[in-house]
């Protein structure tokens, strides 16, 4: 074992994590590396603290409801996110939900998957968003989120796309009611996911890594923007107060900043985040409440009282 402070341990818990994400936008220091070397042997960035055991298997979700206003043509229009985290077996060759995770055998994955659910209303019509992110636990065995998709409903018609890992890249289809925008399909070079930012936050103590690195913009900013979903260099910076710890991710190449606010303490909640389109208007999503409920087997008129619990507007 190194010896190395508290500090220090989790500065290098976190590059550990997030080294195989930024080397292709970079050439790796070679000292850091050596570093970087012995820190993997020495410490175990899998969490399986008891803590977090009692947590994330307990056979409940964590679900979140935000106060959302949401910029969109020229104007800020109110609205709501529920975000859902939840652990389950996952099929790392279907890139599916198992139905029998005991038979899987090494085809079995724990991930940690986040649905992103944003609805906003715009004039006479509204918007339906849902992201779901598949991000694995065991990021010495996966170091890469294996699946993110989006699809998006609104009056004038529907969006969907999907990123699966294979190798070293993410496949990518998208498939659009709009002509410009296709149906398509193309290779993306793995990196980091915007999308995946929060569980990594969820998994790593509410740590990312900071600097200079590689990230593939979120889909909802492609799809606002009309930008085609692509790798770009984009700069991490951290502040802290007592109780938070306080991110701001800029792209260098497209006039995106987002921030996000994380609890500092166990169990690393999001508290609210920001985003930044430059169009003059500001994204913003602040925490409400939060509970954790087997939502799957609320299905009955009786349970719509979690919903008035969890102050949702509809």
């Amino acid at each position: 074992m190194i010896s190395i402070t508290k500090d220090i341990k989790l500065h290098l818990k976190t590059l550990c994590l997030f080294t195989m994400f930024s080397v292709m936008g970079c050439k790796p220091d070679k000292n850091l590396s050596n570093e970087l070397k012995k820190a993997e042997n020495s410490l175990n960035v899998v969490p399986t603290t008891k803590q977090f055991n009692d947590y994330w298997y307990s056979g409940k979700a964590e679900l979140k409801s935000y106060e959302l206003k949401q910029s969109r043509y020229g104007e800020i229009h109110k609205g709501e996110v529920i975000l859902v985290f939840v652990t389950e077996a996952f099929s790392l060759s279907k890139q599916a939900k198992l139905d029998n995770p005991q038979d899987a055998g090494s085809d079995n994955v724990t991930v940690m998957k986040l649905n992103n659910i944003r609805k906003f209303t715009t004039g006479i019509y509204d918007y339906a968003i849902l992201t779901s992110t598949f991000t694995p636990i065991d990021s010495q065995k996966h170091p890469y989120t294996l699946k993110s998709n989006t699809s998006m409903q609104e009056w004038c018609g529907h969006v969907f796309s999907q990123l699966n890992l294979k190798g070293k890249k993410y496949e990518f289809q998208q498939f659009s009611y709009f002509e410009t925008e296709g149906d398509m399909e193309k290779d993306i070079p793995v990196a980091l996911l915007e999308e995946e930012l929060m569980t990594r936050m969820r998994l790593n103590q509410g740590q990312l890594p900071l600097g200079k690195m590689d990230l593939i913009f979120s889909t909802l900013y492609s799809r606002f923007t009309h930008k085609e979903l692509e790798v770009s260099k984009a700069k991490i910076s951290k502040t802290e107060t007592d109780t938070a710890l306080n991110y701001k991710i800029e792209y260098l190449m497209h006039d995106r900043k987002v921030a996000i606010e994380v609890q500092k303490a166990f169990p690393y909640k999001i508290l609210s985040w920001t985003e930044d389109d430059g169009d003059g208007l500001i994204t913003e999503a602040i925490l409400k409440k939060s509970i954790n409920e087997p939502y799957w087997n609320q299905k009955g008129a009786a349970d719509k009282d979690k919903r008035r619990e969890l102050e949702l507007m509809h």
